[in-house]
């Protein structure tokens, strides 16, 4: 079992920055590697990044590239998402997700473990 908590989400302008935070314990040696997802009122859970460990591969949505950047420290067992550049469309519940298996990164089903979410609203 992997457990994960997101934090960091709030109110923002537009083109205000956030950094989001999510703490990974239990079985963290057992990732394959972790992600970054969000889903707003009405909508399916979108893709937003995901980093494989092996390697250290990192993708991002179009929508957030240049503006978002995914980082982890390991002394912590937390991954960080610091979002910048934000804009209302950016609007919705962040959560992190875990996966202990190789497979399409892009999609939510491939994750195992996820955490409750943490709301990010921006104005505009």
């Amino acid at each position: 079992q992997v457990q994960l908590v997101e934090s960091g989400g709030g109110l923002v302008q537009a083109g205000g920055s956030l950094r989001l935070s999510c703490a990974a314990s239990g079985r963290t040696y057992s990732s394959y590697g972790m992600g970054w997802f969000r889903q707003a009122p009405g909508k399916e859970r979108e893709f937003v990044v995901a980093i494989i460990w092996s390697g250290g591969s990192i993708y991002y949505a179009d929508s957030v590239k240049g503006r978002f950047t995914i980082s982890v420290d390991n002394a912590k067992n937390t991954m960080y998402l610091q979002m910048n550049s934000l804009k209302p469309e950016d609007t919705a519940v962040y959560y992190c997700a875990s996966r202990g298996s190789s497979g399409s990164y892009y999609y939510a089903r491939a994750y195992d473990y996820w955490g409750q979410g943490t709301q990010v609203t921006v104005s505009s």
